[in-house]
């Protein structure tokens, strides 16, 4: 199945995979609120069933995966306006923080201001070589505010992502591997392979064992070691009366691939 939302292309790829694709190529994927309402519609509508079991996030052409908010739309904007306008950005960031199905941002050009808080909200990232990544708000007389203050400082650490952030430093993909902000570099040719591939190999899991790891990842990451162990074994028990569970043991006694059905 194919859908095009105005800014949004989805394509169904093998595996359950869905391929989201930022579509404004002619201002460097920019998001403005029409962008942002496509992005939330979507990602919201993944809570109410399983239409996939992974998602790929990346960006139309060669040059950008996303450049951050629109500010040429963002020029004609009062105080109020422009309030308002950022929080159905806010709106936009949760709904992709928040997806119950694992994310992978595959990077295939510039990320910029917004356009990188996205890449830090997805699960992972993989990175074309020619990537190139930065929060520039500063310069602009606005900070990061989809979340880029406590992402990106979680991802490098305190002390370089003050760096980054308060000199509003542009930095290589290389630098972005190193650091820990994407997981892999692929030839701008492969990136998209690649990360679909990494996509196919997630969604082959029991998709209620990877959303309950997913969320036990993020939420344990918040609370001392003994509450998150805790945490682990709530998430654990809920797995051990699905039917998925019952299925992956046989399977593997049964030395074959196990079909997993999400119940």
């Amino acid at each position: 199945m194919r859908e095009h939302r105005e800014t949004l292309r989805l394509e169904d790829r093998p595996g359950e995979v869905l391929l989201a694709t930022l579509d404004r190529p002619e201002v460097a994927n920019a998001f403005d609120t029409r962008t942002a309402l496509d992005v939330c519609e979507f990602f919201e509508s993944l809570e109410a069933g399983g239409r996939c079991r992974c998602i790929v996030l990346t960006g139309a052409g060669e040059k950008a995966f996303c450049s951050g908010a629109d500010l040429k739309e963002r020029a004609s904007l009062d105080d109020g306006q422009w309030r308002a306008q950022h929080e159905v950005f806010e709106r936009m960031f949760r709904s992709v923080r928040n997806c119950a199905v694992p994310v992978i941002a595959a990077v295939n050009g510039a990320a910029y201001a917004g356009g990188l808080e996205l890449v830090l909200l997805c699960d992972f990232a993989y990175a074309s070589k020619s990537a190139r990544f930065a929060l520039t708000e500063v310069s602009l007389g606005i900070m990061p505010g989809g979340g880029g203050t406590q992402t990106l400082a979680r991802a490098v650490g305190e002390h370089r992502a003050k760096e980054l952030i308060l000199a509003a430093r542009p930095f290589s993909a290389e630098e972005a591997l190193a650091w820990g902000v994407v997981n892999k570099l692929c030839e701008p040719g492969r990136l998209l392979d690649e990360t679909l591939e990494a996509a196919v190999r997630i969604s082959a899991n029991a998709p209620l064992s990877v959303r309950e790891a997913k969320r036990a990842i993020r939420q344990g990451l918040g609370m001392d070691l003994a509450s998150a162990m805790q945490l682990e074994i709530a998430a654990y028990d809920r797995l051990v009366d699905t039917e998925d569970r019952k299925e992956g043991i046989r399977a593997f006694n049964e030395k074959r691939k196990p079909k997993f059905e999400g119940r």
